[in-house]
C-alpha cells in the first residue's frame, strides 16, 4: 500500500508537468516514462509495473516474463504505450510478489534490448557469465546493437545468493498457502520424512518423531490440530513457533531443523532430544539436592534469557516444556504462547500458558514483561524443592490488583527446614505477587540462589507487614477485636 502511494504520488507530478509545460497538447511528448520496479524483501520478492520495460525470473533453466507490456500495436511499424507514467492524472499500477530461493536470478531490461535480444541469448549469457553479471549485461547490450537497437538500451542483472529468515510476512502468506496435512501414523511416509510414532497429542498440536530420508536424522514433526485448521490467527501463530525459533541461538533452546527441500504442507520440524521432560524428572527425583535443583534452573534461565535478548517472552514455561536430555543439558521446547515485540502488539493479552505457572499480571490485566516469565522459573524451582506450588491454586483466582493480597507465600521451611533461608527468601522474591518487587532479570535470580544476598539474611529486622503480611493483618484484626469487646464490655456496666 505505502509503495502504491509512492508512486501514485510520482505520476501525478510528472502529470502536472506535462500539463504545465508547452507539451500540453502533444499525446507523443511531455513527462511520460514507463516504470518497473523489484523490490526483495526477506524470501519474497515484489514486483511493481507500468508499461513496457520487463522484469525477467530466472530459475532452473527458465525464463519467465514477471511484467505485462502496456503497449498497442496499430500495425507493424506503429505503437503507443497505454499505461505509463505522466499519461493521466491517475495510473492503474501492477503488482504482483514471487517466492525468492537462492540462486535465483532477475532481469530488468527495456525495449530497446529484449526486442533485438531473444531469451535464450540472455540465458545462456547469464550462465556463462555466472560470475560477473556486469560483463553479461553488457554482453546483451553489445548484442542487441549488432542487430539493430536505436532505442533506449537498459539491462540490470540481479542474482539472490542468500536469504534471511522468513520474516512475518512470510509466516502469514504460508499459513495461507500451504495445506495443512491429515493425522500420521507410524510407517508413512510425509514430505520427505518417515514417521516412526507418535510422541504427543493435545487440542493444539500432534507431534511425531519422523527420520528425514536425506540425512537420516531424527526430528520432530508438529502438525496443526484437526479441530482448529479453520482458524486464520491459529495457523499463523502455530507457524511463527519455527520463525522464533530461528531467531534464537542458544543450546538450551530448541532448535529448528534447516530446511532444505520445499515445503508442501504446513507443520513445523524441529530438533529431536532423547531425554526426559521436567515434569517426569520431578517424579523420579522426589527429593533432588539444592545443588542439582540450581544448576538446573541455571540452564533454564539461560535459556529465558535468550528469548529476552530478542524482545520475547515465552510465556508458557513449565515443566511438561522442558527437557533434559541424556548428557543433562536443559532446554525450552516449546514457543506456541511466546509473545513477540512488534508482531504481537495491539494483540489482546491473553493467557495462553499453563494457569499454575502464569504470573498473576495475566489475571489482573496488568503489563506482563520479562519479570512475568521469572515468576513461572521461580514457581518451577520451588516445585523442584518442595513438589508444591507457592500459592496453590490462588493465583488463577485473581481477578484485579486489589486481589493481589489475598497470595500469601509458604514458605519453603515448611517443608524443607535444612534449607538455607537466604534460598527460601530468593525464591520468596522471584514470585512475589507485585513484579515491581521481583528479581530485575532471571540472571539476578540464580545469583541469589548461589550466593546469600545480605538483605535477606536482615529479615528478622524487617517488619512484620513486610515479612508476613497475613499474618500482620491477621493480628490486627485480632488486635481489634480485642479492643470491640473490651469497649462493649465497658458500656455494658455503664449500663
Amino acid at each position: 500500500i505505502s509503495a502504491e502511494r509512492v508512486l501514485r504520488a510520482t505520476n501525478s507530478w510528472l502529470h502536472a508537468q506535462t500539463r504545465q509545460s508547452r507539451y500540453r497538447y502533444d499525446k507523443d511528448r511531455g513527462y511520460v516514462c514507463t516504470f518497473s520496479a523489484l523490490v526483495i524483501k526477506s524470501s519474497t520478492a515484489y514486483v511493481f509495473h507500468a508499461g513496457d520495460t520487463r522484469i525477467y525470473h530466472l530459475r532452473a533453466g527458465l525464463l519467465e516474463q514477471l511484467t505485462e507490456d502496456h503497449r498497442v500495436s496499430v500495425s507493424s511499424e506503429h505503437s503507443y504505450l497505454a499505461r505509463a507514467f505522466g499519461i493521466d492524472n491517475r495510473v492503474e499500477i501492477d503488482h504482483r510478489s514471487v517466492q525468492v530461493e537462492p540462486d535465483d536470478v532477475f532481469v530488468l531490461a527495456t525495449d530497446g534490448v529484449y526486442e533485438h535480444v531473444d531469451n535464450a541469448f540472455i540465458m545462456t549469457t547469464i550462465e556463462r557469465c555466472t560470475s560477473d553479471l556486469d560483463e553479461a549485461a553488457r554482453h546483451i547490450v553489445e548484442e542487441a546493437l549488432q542487430r539493430g537497437s536505436d532505442d533506449n538500451l537498459t539491462i540490470q542483472i540481479v542474482r539472490v545468493e542468500t536469504l534471511p529468515e522468513p520474516g512475518q510476512q512470510e509466516v502469514r502468506r504460508q499459513s495461507a498457502e500451504l495445506p495443512c496435512p491429515s493425522l500420521l501414523a507410524a510407517r508413512m511416509q510425509f514430505d520427505g520424512h518417515r514417521i516412526v510414532r507418535e510422541l504427543h497429542v493435545s487440542s493444539r498440536s500432534h507431534v511425531y518423531l519422523a527420520v528425514d530420508d536425506e540425512s537420516g536424522e531424527q526430528v520432530v514433526i508438529k502438525t496443526p490440530s484437526i479441530d482448529l485448521r479453520g482458524d486464520p490467527a491459529y495457523l499463523e501463530r502455530f507457524l511463527l513457533e519455527e520463525w522464533i525459533a530461528r531467531r534464537i541461538d542458544s543450546p538450551h533452546v530448541l532448535k529448528p531443523v534447516i530446511q532444505t527441500r520445499k515445503r508442501n504442507y504446513l507443520y513445523v520440524a524441529m530438533e529431536f532430544v532423547s531425554g526426559q521432560t521436567l515434569a517426569q524428572w520431578m517424579i523420579d527425583n522426589p527429593k533432588p539436592k539444592l545443588e542439582t535443583v540450581r544448576a538446573i534452573v541455571e540452564q533454564i534461565a539461560k535459556g529465558l534469557r535468550a528469548f529476552h535478548r530478542m524482545e520475547m517472552l515465552q510465556q508458557d514455561l513449565r515443566p511438561e516444556n522442558i527437557m533434559i536430555d541424556e548428557t543433562g543439558t536443559v532446554k525450552i521446547i516449546d514457543f506456541g504462547a511466546t509473545r513477540v515485540a512488534g508482531i504481537s502488539e495491539g494483540e489482546e493479552q491473553a493467557i495462553l500458558g499453563t494457569v499454575q505457572y502464569a504470573a498473576p499480571e495475566y489475571f489482573t490485566g496488568q503489563r506482563c514483561d520479562m519479570r512475568s516469565d521469572l515468576f513461572s522459573l521461580g514457581v518451577i524451582t520451588y516445585q523442584m524443592l518442595c513438589g508444591r506450588l507457592p500459592y496453590g491454586t490462588a493465583v488463577a483466582k485473581l481477578r484485579g490488583p486489589a486481589d493481589l493480597s489475598r497470595l500469601n507465600y509458604h514458605s519453603l521451611q515448611e517443608y524443607e527446614p535444612m534449607l538455607p533461608s537466604w534460598v527460601d527468601a530468593a525464591i520468596r522474591r522471584a514470585v512475589h505477587p507485585n513484579a515491581n518487587k521481583r528479581h530485575e532479570d532471571v540472571a539476578e535470580f540464580v545469583y541469589d540462589l548461589y550466593h546469600p544476598n545480605p538483605v535477606f539474611l536482615c529479615t528478622r529486622n524487617q517488619p512484620l507487614i513486610e515479612r508476613s503480611p497475613l499474618a500482620f493483618w491477621k493480628g490486627l484484626s485480632f488486635a481489634l477485636l480485642l479492643i470491640v469487646v473490651a469497649l462493649l464490655g465497658a458500656l455494658v456496666k455503664l449500663s
